[in-house]
């Protein structure tokens, strides 16, 4: 659908994943709804600095989850979910982005969206490798496992690698790494997290592990992907 005299006042429909209130457990599908009424002008509001793109991909990442709790840092309720994502600028109040740029960063989950705040948005300059990397490992994940695993766990020569959430976007990402770099690399699919509980048999075979690093003096380097 699309409205309108113009291009500066063309008018289309953005569908948009409306987050409903705050989560308590695990999210479930009754906790957000798809709106299809909704429109939006394909032009920045004059005088604002921000962006208006178009969606290409959506990241839907573990985090998230939190942020659906009531907190500092929640979705809005009753609005659309926010992630991360790839997107194409439609029009440009800001001199460092024009029309046709590619970006990733933080962004609506909506056809559409006018992206005020920039601090979490970056310009894709290489584009000779599929858009979604950057929804991965290029992106969010990718920057947190190289920046998590080569500037903060810093394994060094010998050492094991112990992953907790080898599973995860993050984690999973940390464990080739460190494989790449000939750790030794012991992988969990998850460790204690709040209501879920390891089995005995889990606790045995991890003890294992950290008897053989007490055993051959190695020691193991713990990385919560």
């Amino acid at each position: 659908m699309a409205s309108g005299g113009g291009d500066n006042e063309l008018e289309v429909s953005n569908k948009q994943v409306i987050f409903k209130d705050y989560v308590s457990g695990f999210p479930k599908e009754s906790d957000m709804y798809l709106k299809t009424n909704g429109t939006i002008k394909l032009k920045v509001p004059e005088g604002s600095n921000g962006l208006l793109v178009k969606n290409l991909y959506l990241s839907c990442d573990p985090y998230m989850r939190n942020r659906m709790k009531k907190s500092t840092d929640s979705l809005v309720p009753v609005s659309p979910i926010v992630g991360f994502g790839v997107a194409k600028v439609v029009d440009s109040g800001n001199p460092k982005f024009k029309k046709g740029d590619l970006v990733w960063g933080r962004t609506g989950w909506e056809e559409y969206s006018l992206i005020t705040d920039l601090q979490n948005l970056f310009k894709i300059e290489h584009t000779d490798v599929p858009l979604s990397y950057y929804t991965g490992i290029l992106g969010m994940p990718g920057l947190t496992a190289y920046g998590g695993f080569y500037e903060v766990c810093s394994p060094k020569k010998g050492e094991y690698v112990f992953i907790s959430a080898a599973s995860g976007a993050v984690g999973q990402l940390v464990g080739q790494f460190a494989k790449l770099l000939g750790y030794l690399v012991i992988f969990c699919l998850f460790l204690g997290f709040g209501d879920i509980t390891i089995s005995p048999l889990l606790d045995m075979e991890l003890l294992k592990f950290w008897i053989l690093g007490i055993q051959t003096s190695r020691k193991v380097t713990w990385f919560g992907g």
